[in-house]
């Protein structure tokens, strides 16, 4: 591609010097042959002139005394009627310019100039084009190898970039060439690698999501499943199988939740729904494990709450913050209910020592846990939060309190009932 375009600047700048080259040693020929002529011309009649003057005051007319008034390298004859011809300069050789002047008291003045001083000048003037044009040249091969190289470089760049991609390098450059058509190739590379790195990131992200999502309904699940294996009453068998089953449906749930949100973590399947049952749903399956713990869990705040969200979702996210507050957090775990503007508000605080002040601004990054933990919850659970067009915070570090946002629907009641259920 380099040497095409350059082939064909080339060519062009070529084509231009020979039309406007020609056109111009043409006329500038001229020019100057026409110029040669009025000066040999303007020549005689000055010797005329001269010798005019001189004729009048009956003053003598000699070659010596002309010779002083003739260019060098010319030739002239003076012919005064009734006296010889009387000759000025050497005679040139060859081709002559030559011109003739009649004088006032009857004599003729001839000026000759060689030819060869027109063809000198000629030779100058095609000089100077030739170099013009050579520099004309050297400049147009200069701008196409620049303009090839603009050009050239950055296409084998994008099909690097490309074969990078192809290899399973989704980084995108972000390189830009100041070429529309170049950068719109560019935006169209970087937007693919984005695309392709998001679902990379997600198939990674799906294993160590399941891990930890699928381990609290599990853990639940063992729980119950040890409860029936400890007692023989009946009664108590089948209240624990029923919650064992509930928690079957809820790992079912987990997985179909995060296999759906592995391709896309917005994808989101919102919908109406009661949030006193999934807080009561999160209040007995933790139960267990804070009354093992010595600890308590309890709610508060406003009842018969309508949201706008995903139900298993949303109970991801609580048994995240819930388990986080277990884990890092000390006494009594409070889950209050409010509502601002359209919106409703789960808040779940503890009385621990809180979220450390280096921690407070990567709180909701991968990776990033207070202790030896995955440090994959609280990022998982603000992915689930904003797949519903929620979203989670962390709105007070000392004592911490994680708010969770979720677009309110209207009640179905006329009046919501304010009270406070403690669970221990």
């Amino acid at each position: 591609m380099r040497r095409r375009l350059i082939q064909s600047t080339l060519a062009v700048v070529l084509v231009v010097i020979a039309v406007f080259g020609v056109s111009l040693v043409i006329v500038e020929t001229r020019t100057i042959s026409d110029s040669a002529r009025e000066r040999v011309r303007s020549e005689a009649v000055r010797l005329a002139s001269i010798v005019d003057s001189r004729l009048i005051v009956e003053e003598q007319v000699t070659a010596e005394i002309l010779s002083d008034q003739l260019t060098e390298d010319r030739y002239a004859v003076i012919r005064i009627p009734g006296k010889p011809p009387i000759e000025v300069g050497d005679k040139p050789d060859g081709d002559v310019i030559s011109a003739s002047a009649p004088g006032e008291e009857g004599e003729t003045v001839t000026v000759q100039e060689p030819r060869s001083s027109v063809t000198r000048e000629v030779a100058r003037t095609l000089l100077i084009i030739g170099l013009v044009a050579l520099l004309a040249v050297i400049a147009a091969v200069l701008l196409a190898i620049r303009q090839a190289n603009r050009l050239a470089s950055p296409l084998t760049d994008l099909a690097e970039t490309a074969e990078r991609l192809g290899s399973g390098d989704p980084r995108p450059r972000h390189r830009r060439y100041g070429v529309p058509e170049l950068d719109r190739v560019a935006d169209v590379l970087d937007s693919s690698a984005e695309r392709i790195a998001r679902m990379l990131t997600a198939e990674r992200r799906l294993a160590a999501d399941a891990s930890h999502q699928l381990r609290t309904p599990l853990t639940a699940l063992s729980m119950r499943l040890e409860e029936i294996t400890l007692t023989d009453d009946p009664e108590t068998v089948k209240e624990e199988a029923t919650i064992a089953l509930t928690q079957v449906e809820r790992l079912t749930d987990v997985v179909q939740r995060l296999l759906t949100n592995s391709r896309d973590p917005r994808t989101g399947s919102a919908v109406t729904f009661e949030l006193d049952e999934v807080i009561q749903q999160q209040l007995a399956e933790w139960r267990p494990a804070y009354r093992s713990a010595g600890r308590a869990i309890v709610s508060s705040g406003k009842r018969n709450l309508r949201a706008v969200g995903t139900p298993g979702a949303v109970a991801q996210v609580l048994a995240a913050l819930i388990e986080n507050s277990l884990m890092h957090g000390g006494g009594t775990v409070a889950l209050r209910t409010r509502v601002t503007g359209n919106q409703v508000v789960v808040e779940v605080t503890d009385e621990g020592p809180g979220v450390p002040a280096d921690l407070g601004a990567r709180i909701f990054e991968r990776a990033i846990s207070g202790r030896n933990s995955t440090g994959i919850g609280l990022a998982v659970a603000r992915d689930l939060a904003e797949a519903d067009g929620g979203r989670l915070e962390m709105l007070q570090a000392k004592p911490p309190v994680f708010g969770l946002f979720l677009s309110r629907t209207p009640p179905q009641k006329s009046r919501e009932d304010a009270s406070r259920h403690t669970v221990r």
